[in-house]
């Protein structure tokens, strides 16, 4: 659907939340415990994306800087919370409800309420950086740009807090942490721009998790999860998905995956989950 045409350029101060048709539930969108992880922050990323055309008066996202470098927009945190996601079912209508807010030269933020049957089962906030190529076609060469045309600053940008409840067991720092190798596939785990796809560090992490505890992995769902990006890395690439951290208690466990870029130690980055059996 054209985003375009369901909502008008907003005014200087103010761009207004909306909310596109609802998502019939099916395979796409779900995994064994409930919704995708993997396909709502894909489907969220894009609706980011084409809102920030509307917010610059485009009518696609065809950004570029003064050089005529592609622009494109790079996350650099995600955070999920207040969520049920093993309440979604097939057939079932998703909203979305979204709102944006340039936060800095630089950022702007989104946040996504998701609803079934007028129900709330979590929040998705993200904050996007535009971003280019400094001369070079590698993706250690990405800088930070700003664009012209975007309305003024309109909020400030979120303070560091936790990263995961107080309420957690700490970390068993007696047991070792795995650390696994991939080299991720240009044909599945990158995008159309060329860089390792933000929601596929979420993939990684949940394959540690599995590779673990495979028990647990497969009956547990995601209550909390943030993600804080910090670079990139080049097709042909090799990662290390460390587990540098893990609690348990009655009803699941947290832990902390930390990605790296395997030829030089950059860390990519810190992925903080939370995660409860069915009813805990």
């Amino acid at each position: 659907m054209n985003v375009a045409l369901l909502i008008d350029r907003p005014k200087a101060n103010d761009f207004p939340g909306y909310e596109m048709g609802p998502v019939l539930l099916g395979m796409p969108q779900l995994v064994l415990n409930g919704l995708s992880e993997t396909w709502l922050l894909k489907e969220l990323g894009h609706r980011h994306w084409l809102l920030l055309a509307r917010m610059a008066g485009r009518k696609v996202p065809d950004f570029i800087d003064q050089q005529g470098n592609t622009v494109y927009a790079a996350f650099r945190s995600v955070k999920i919370v207040g969520t049920t996601f093993h309440r979604a079912r097939e057939n079932d209508l998703l909203h979305i409800r979204t709102s944006l807010a340039r936060i800095s030269r630089t950022q702007v933020r989104s946040s996504h309420e998701l609803l079934i049957d007028s129900t709330s089962i979590g929040v998705v906030t993200m904050i996007s950086v535009f971003v280019h190529r400094r001369g070079s076609s590698s993706n250690h060469s990405v800088a930070r740009v700003e664009i012209s045309g975007l309305p003024p600053i309109q909020s400030s940008p979120v303070r560091p807090t936790s990263r995961l409840p107080a309420n957690l067991p700490p970390f068993d720092i007696s047991r070792p942490h795995a650390c696994f190798h991939y080299t991720p596939c240009p044909s599945q785990d990158f995008n159309g721009a060329g860089f390792l796809y933000f929601t596929n560090f979420v993939a990684f992490s949940d394959r540690v998790e599995w590779a673990v505890n495979p028990i647990f992995a497969r009956d547990a769902t995601t209550v909390q999860r943030e993600i804080a990006y910090y670079a990139n890395l080049d097709p042909g690439e090799t990662i290390a998905v460390r587990l540098v951290g893990s609690g348990y208690d009655a009803t699941g466990w947290h832990h902390h995956c930390r990605i790296e870029r395997t030829s030089d130690g950059v860390v990519l980055a810190d992925i903080w989950t939370v995660k409860r059996f069915h009813g805990g």
